[in-house]
C-alpha cells in the first residue's frame, strides 16, 4: 500500500480517485507543525536552532496520516509545488521519522494541476526533497520570528498602543505611511485649460490650446482666469482649418497569463476582490482541477496548454485573431523564482466555470489566458492641429481608432489610475484645409492633484515592483496591517491609522535599516539565493543577527520617555507643522506660554502642554497644530465649558474629582454648542418614567454605541440624540417591545436595520446592517457576517460589506460544538 499526503482533504478526494486501489490518500490540512510563539524557540546560540511544535489542530490528522504510514510500503510527498509545500512535505516526514512511522521508500511529487493526466505522470517521476527549497523556508521562518519576537516586546514597553511588527508587513505599512504624508504636504495649483468643441461631417470632437501668439501652451502655463478668459475671447473670435492631419499605426501586445501577483490586482480592478478573498478562491478552483497552481511567478505556459489554447482561439475567432507562432514570455520580476507555469485553466474547452466568485474569478483567468495567444491590436492614433486666420492661436485634437481588435475583442488589461492626457475618442475624418463647425469654448478650472492612495492592486503592484515580500504571502501581509487597525479602507484606498503612522516613525527613528525599502529587497534576494543553493541559510540569518541584536538591545536600554523625546522630534514636522501666521506651532493655546510636546499614555500617544497639571490641554496625536484652536476651552456659563481630550470633545461642569462630564456626540455639531444642550447632555441618564406594566423604570441615556432606552435590563436602540430628551412614555414602550421582536424571541417579527446600502452586485438582494444578539451585522439576507467591533455600523459602505459577506461565504457554514465553548486562540507576536 502507497500513503500519499497532500495538504487539502478536496485534493485528497480527487487524488484517490485518479490514483485508485493501492493507493490511501490522505490531507495535512496544511503544515503539521511550526514555531511555538514563544522566546526561545529560535536558538541564534546554537545555529539558529528552531524548536518545532506539533499544532493544537493537527493532531488529528497527523495521527491518521502515522497510523496509515506504519502500513504502507512507500510514502508519497504530494504536498504543492513551492517552498511551502516542499516545507510541509519535510514537517510530515521530520514527524514520522520521531514516531519511528516513517516507510523505507519516500519519494516527493509535484504537478501543477490536479487533473488525472497531470497526477499520474507526476507519480511516475519522483525524487527527493529539495533541501535548498527547505533551507529558505527555514531562513524565512527564522528571520520572520526573530524580528517580530524581537520588535514586538520593544513596542509594548516603548510605545503604548502598538501591538506588532513584521519584516515585510513593517515595510509594507511604510509605503502607506509614506503616500500619506506626500499628500499632506501637497499643495495644489491652480491651471486652467481652454477647449473648443467642433463638428465635422455630424461627428463632434474636441480641441485643446496648445499655442498662443507665439507662446507653447503647457498644461500649467494659464494659471490664473483672466488670462483663461483672454485666451477663451481669442479663441471664440478666430476661425479656424485643418492645419496638419497626422496618423500614426501602433500595435498593442496581449499581456502574459497571471502571475499570482498580476491576478490579485486585476481581480482587485475588476472584480473588486481583496488580495486574501483572490486567493481563496483561487485555492478552491485550483483544488476543483480548474486551473493550474496559484502561487507562482511564472509568466508562461506549458507546450500542451499553449497549443490547446491556439485550438481556442482558432475555433472561437476568425483565422485573423489567431498568430502565425505561439507566443512566449519572460518574466520582468524582481527576483522572480519559483518559475512554475503562470496561472491557466486546465481546459480550455470550458470557457465558464460555476457562478458566484468562483465563476467571476475563472473567467477572469481562462480570458486573460486565452488572450496571451491571440493577435496584437491594431490601431491608428490620429493628431490633428487647427490654427486661425489670422495666426494667433493654435489647437490640437488627438483620437485613436481600432483597425483591427486581435486580443482586445477579448480582454483589456485594467488600470489602477488615468494619465491626465489619456484621450482614446474617435476622431471623424479631416484633411488640410478643412474648417470643421465650431460649436463652442470653454476655459476650465483645474487644481494638480496629489498622488493618489494606494488600492490593494497598485500597493502589491509597488511591492513586487521593488521586490520586496513574495507575491504569495502579500494577501497575509496585507490582511494583518487590516487586523492590527494600523491601516483602514475607504473607497478601496489604504489611509494609515494612528496607530500605523506612530509605528512606523518608531521604526524609522530607531530601526531605519530595517524598513528601508533597497535592505528589504537586498534580503528577499539573499533568501533566493538560499533557495538556489548559493548561499547558506544560517550564514545568512548570523550576518542579520549580529547587526540587528544590539540596535534591538539598545532600544530596549531606552527609558520611554527618552523614546518619546526622540520621536517628538523625529514628528515635529507633522505634529506641528508651521502657522500660516508664523506663530509659534508648539505654544499651547490654552494657557498661552507651556509647550506642546509628545506623550504616551495607557491608550496611546497624544500632545500636551509643558505645565501640567496646571494646564490639562491635550490634542489627538494624529490632529495638526493648525486644528489646535478647537482644543481651546470654551466657556459656556454656569460654571460649564467645552474642551477637547484624547477621545473628542466634551462637556465640564467642576473641577478636579468632583467634575462632572459628558461627551459631545457626533450628530451634535461642537461649533453651535449651546449652554442648554450641555446642561441636557450633563444631566444624562434621564427617566421618562414607569413602564405601565411592570413598574420599573424606562431610562434614555447615550452610550458606548449611540443613544439608548434601557428598561429592566433590556435595551432598545434610538436614531438620534435628539430623541434621548424628546421620547415620551409611549413611544419609549413602543420602541422597546420593537426592539425586543427585533431581537430574534418572536420567529418572524422584523427589525429595523441600522443602514441599508444597496443591492448585492450578484444576487441583487438588497444588503442591510442590522443590530443582532452578539452586536451589528451585515447581510443580504443568506449570508450574515458579523461587524469587526472597531467598525462603526452606519459607517460601513456597500463594497466593505460585499467583501465581508464573501469572506463568510468563503469560509462556509459553521460548525456545530455540542454547546461547547471553542478553545481560545492562541496569540502570535
Amino acid at each position: 500500500m502507497k500513503l500519499v499526503v497532500v495538504e487539502s482533504p478536496a485534493k485528497a478526494k480527487t487524488i484517490e480517485k485518479y490514483l485508485g486501489p493501492g493507493h490511501r490518500v490522505l490531507a495535512s490540512y496544511g503544515h503539521v507543525r511550526d514555531l511555538p510563539p514563544k522566546d526561545g524557540s529560535v536558538d541564534p546560540d546554537h545555529d539558529f536552532a528552531m524548536q518545532w511544535q506539533v499544532s493544537a489542530d493537527r493532531s488529528k490528522q497527523l495521527k491518521e496520516i502515522t497510523d496509515t504510514a506504519k502500513k504502507a510500503d512507500t510514502l508519497i510527498l504530494a504536498t504543492d509545488p513551492d517552498r511551502e509545500g516542499e516545507a510541509i512535505s519535510w514537517h510530515v516526514q521530520e514527524v514520522l521519522t520521531a514516531k519511528k512511522a516513517l516507510p523505507k521508500d519516500v519519494q516527493r511529487v509535484t504537478f501543477n494541476a490536479i487533473t488525472k493526466s497531470a497526477v499520474t505522470e507526476a507519480m511516475g517521476k519522483p525524487r527527493g526533497l529539495d533541501t535548498d527549497l527547505i533551507d529558505a523556508y527555514r531562513a524565512r521562518r527564522a528571520l520572520d520570528y526573530l524580528v517580530g519576537f524581537t520588535l514586538s516586546p520593544i513596542l509594548w514597553r516603548k510605545l503604548p498602543g502598538a501591538k506588532s511588527a513584521g519584516r515585510v508587513q513593517s515595510v509594507a505599512l511604510r509605503l502607506i505611511v509614506d503616500r500619506e504624508r506626500e499628500i499632506e504636504i501637497f499643495r495644489p495649483q491652480e491651471y486652467w485649460s481652454v477647449t473648443a468643441a467642433f463638428e465635422a461631417d455630424g461627428q463632434g470632437f474636441t480641441a485643446r490650446l496648445v499655442n498662443l501668439d507665439g507662446k507653447k501652451i503647457d498644461r500649467l502655463t494659464i494659471g490664473a482666469k483672466g488670462d483663461a478668459d483672454a485666451a477663451k475671447a481669442v479663441v471664440e473670435a478666430g476661425r479656424f482649418t485643418v492645419a496638419s492631419v497626422d496618423t500614426k499605426p501602433f500595435a498593442k501586445n496581449p499581456p502574459a497569463p497571471f502571475t499570482t501577483s498580476t491576478l490579485q490586482q486585476e481581480a482587485a480592478r475588476k472584480l473588486g476582490f481583496a488580495a486574501s478573498h483572490t486567493m481563496r478562491v483561487a485555492q478552491s478552483l485550483y483544488e476543483d482541477g480548474l486551473i493550474t497552481y496559484m502561487r507562482t511567478d511564472g509568466v508562461d505556459m506549458a507546450a500542451e496548454a499553449v497549443s490547446a489554447a491556439r485550438k481556442a482561439v482558432a475555433s472561437r475567432y476568425n483565422a485573423g485573431y489567431l498568430p502565425d507562432k505561439p507566443r512566449h514570455y519572460t518574466s520582468k520580476a524582481k527576483n522572480a523564482q519559483e518559475a512554475h507555469e503562470a496561472i491557466r485553466p486546465t481546459d480550455f474547452s470550458k470557457a465558464k466555470a460555476g457562478s458566484g466568485d468562483h465563476g467571476r474569478l475563472y473567467e477572469l483567468i481562462y480570458n486573460r489566458a486565452l488572450a496571451s495567444q491571440m493577435a496584437s491590436a491594431r490601431l491608428e492614433r490620429t493628431t490633428v492641429e487647427l490654427t486661425d486666420g489670422a495666426g494667433r492661436a493654435t489647437l490640437r485634437a488627438t483620437g485613436q481608432a481600432v483597425l483591427f481588435p486581435g486580443y482586445l475583442a477579448l480582454y483589456e488589461e485594467g488600470r489602477d489610475e488615468k494619465a491626465d492626457d489619456e484621450d482614446s475618442a474617435r476622431m471623424p475624418v479631416l484633411r488640410n484645409g478643412d474648417s470643421p463647425a465650431k460649436k463652442g469654448v470653454e476655459a476650465t478650472q483645474h487644481f494638480t492633484q496629489p498622488p493618489p492612495r494606494f488600492s490593494e492592486a497598485s500597493l502589491v503592484k509597488r511591492l513586487e515592483e521593488l521586490g520586496i515580500g513574495r507575491p504569495s504571502t502579500y494577501a497575509a501581509t496585507l490582511q494583518t496591517l487590516k487586523d492590527r487597525e494600523y491601516v483602514r479602507v475607504e473607497k478601496n484606498r489604504f489611509i494609515p491609522e494612528e496607530s500605523g503612522r506612530l509605528v512606523t516613525a518608531f521604526l524609522e527613528r530607531f530601526f531605519e535599516r530595517y524598513v528601508n525599502y533597497d535592505y528589504t529587497a537586498e534580503l528577499e534576494e539573499e533568501l533566493d539565493d538560499v533557495s538556489g543553493g548559493r548561499l547558506d541559510w544560517q550564514k545568512l540569518l548570523d550576518a542579520f543577527w549580529r547587526d540587528f541584536q544590539p540596535k534591538a538591545g539598545e532600544v530596549m536600554e531606552q527609558q520611554p520617555s527618552e523614546v518619546t523625546a526622540a520621536l517628538d522630534e523625529f514628528l515635529e514636522p507633522f505634529l506641528f507643522p508651521e502657522m500660516e501666521d508664523g506663530s509659534d506651532p508648539r505654544l499651547c493655546p490654552a494657557c498661552g506660554n507651556g509647550r506642546l510636546a509628545l506623550r504616551g499614555g495607557k491608550f496611546g500617544a497624544f500632545v500636551a502642554c509643558s505645565n501640567y497639571p496646571e494646564c490639562k490641554f491635550t490634542r489627538k496625536f494624529g490632529q495638526a497644530g493648525g486644528d489646535a484652536v478647537a482644543d481651546q476651552p470654551s466657556e459656556l456659563g454656569e460654571g460649564i465649558s467645552l474642551k477637547s481630550g484624547r477621545f473628542g470633545p466634551y462637556v465640564e461642569q467642576g473641577e478636579g474629582k468632583e467634575a462632572k462630564r459628558a461627551s459631545v456626540p457626533k450628530d451634535i455639531p461642537v461649533e453651535g454648542l449651546t449652554l442648554e444642550t450641555a446642561k441636557q447632555l450633563l444631566s444624562l441618564p434621564r427617566e421618562i418614567g414607569a413602564h405601565p406594566e411592570t413598574g420599573q423604570p424606562i431610562v434614555a441615556s447615550i452610550g458606548r454605541y449611540g443613544p439608548y432606552l434601557m428598561h429592566d435590563g433590556k435595551y432598545a436602540r434610538l436614531s438620534s440624540t435628539a430623541e434621548v430628551f424628546e421620547t415620551g412614555m409611549n413611544a419609549a414602550v413602543a420602541k422597546l417591545a420593537d426592539a425586543a421582536a427585533g431581537g430574534g424571541r418572536q420567529r418572524g417579527a422584523a427589525r429595523e436595520p441600522l443602514a441599508v446600502l444597496g443591492a448585492h452586485p450578484e444576487s441583487g438582494k438588497e444588503i442591510k446592517v442590522l443590530e443582532g444578539r452578539f452586536g451589528p451585522y451585515v447581510t443580504d439576507g443568506t449570508t450574515h457576517a458579523t461587524l469587526p467591533k472597531s467598525a462603526d455600523p452606519k459607517a460601513v459602505t456597500l463594497d466593505e460589506a460585499i467583501e465581508l459577506i464573501r469572506a463568510k461565504e468563503a469560509k462556509g457554514p459553521a460548525k456545530k460544538k455540542g454547546g461547547r465553548k471553542a478553545p481560545a486562540r492562541k496569540k502570535k507576536a
